[in-house]
């Protein structure tokens, strides 16, 4: 077969490098269904809590602290489940802001939402600067993962707020020896981790004709950097979320 041929070859199979999805109403099942694809969900990194011996170690007293900060639904998991190991009670005066709705609808799973303090952002974290501002005389805890977003710790530290940064949970590469011998047409990235999971697994991966889609700006950076061709990349104007960029690529190259 001719490389032209190879690069025109229709795309029937996709691994996305994420979890399976909870709800049958994801965008990805009618993507699925519209393109007639095949579509697998494993994920290439997952988070590991730390012990209530390791978060000791970082002598971080929760109750020091008069509101949480949560930027993602394992932040609200691991915080509360720290609080638990560790025997602490989080009163009822404890403020909360949650970088989007999302996260915020999920505290609901810990705390009765009517009865607490919650702030909510829009969806970056620079969303959350007014309210920060407005409750700049709080002493604010923020559980996050071992690797975190600079622009994050950038914003509190520019705006001068008394705030504790406190990791309750790690990134960890998945085992993916059970992909060695299955092939896809389409691999699915969303973080740099994924790319840095993809090469520790299999450190002899060769693109060829494997078309690769990415989420964002320091994922396009990492595949760029292990010397990977992007060919789908989002978000963009015409598409904000990746489910839309791969519903127009495959429009486009399975035609």
């Amino acid at each position: 077969m001719s490389k032209s041929a190879e690069t025109k070859k229709k795309i029937k199979t996709i691994l996305v490098s994420q979890p399976k999805p909870d709800s049958d109403k994801s965008p990805y099942f009618d993507l699925a269904a519209r393109h007639k694809v095949k579509l697998d969900f494993q994920p290439f990194i997952h988070v590991e809590g730390l012990t209530a011996k390791e978060w000791r170690q970082q002598r971080i007293q929760i109750l020091d602290h008069t509101c949480i900060i949560f930027t993602s639904r394992n932040a609200i998991d691991h915080f509360f489940r720290i609080c638990s190991e560790t025997r602490v009670t989080v009163p009822d005066s404890m403020k909360y802001i949650c970088m989007s709705e999302a996260i915020a609808y999920y505290l609901q799973k810990y705390v009765v939402y009517r009865k607490r303090k919650i702030s909510v952002g829009e969806r970056k974290f620079s969303d959350l600067i007014p309210i920060l501002k407005k409750n700049s005389e709080e002493r604010f805890l923020l559980p996050s993962a071992d690797k975190i977003k600079e622009d994050i710790l950038k914003t509190l530290d520019d705006l001068g707020v008394k705030y504790t940064r406190g990791i309750q949970y790690r990134t960890v590469i998945s085992d993916l020896s059970h992909l060695e011998d299955v092939k896809y047409d389409m691999l699915v990235f969303f973080s740099p981790s994924g790319i840095k999971s993809l090469f520790h697994n299999f450190p002899n991966f060769e693109q060829g004709d494997t078309k690769i889609a990415a989420f964002g700006a320091t994922t396009h950076k990492a595949i760029e950097e292990h010397n990977l061709r992007l060919d789908c990349g989002a978000p963009t104007p015409e598409a904000r979320s990746m489910t839309a960029a791969i519903k127009l690529y495959l429009k486009e190259h399975n035609k």
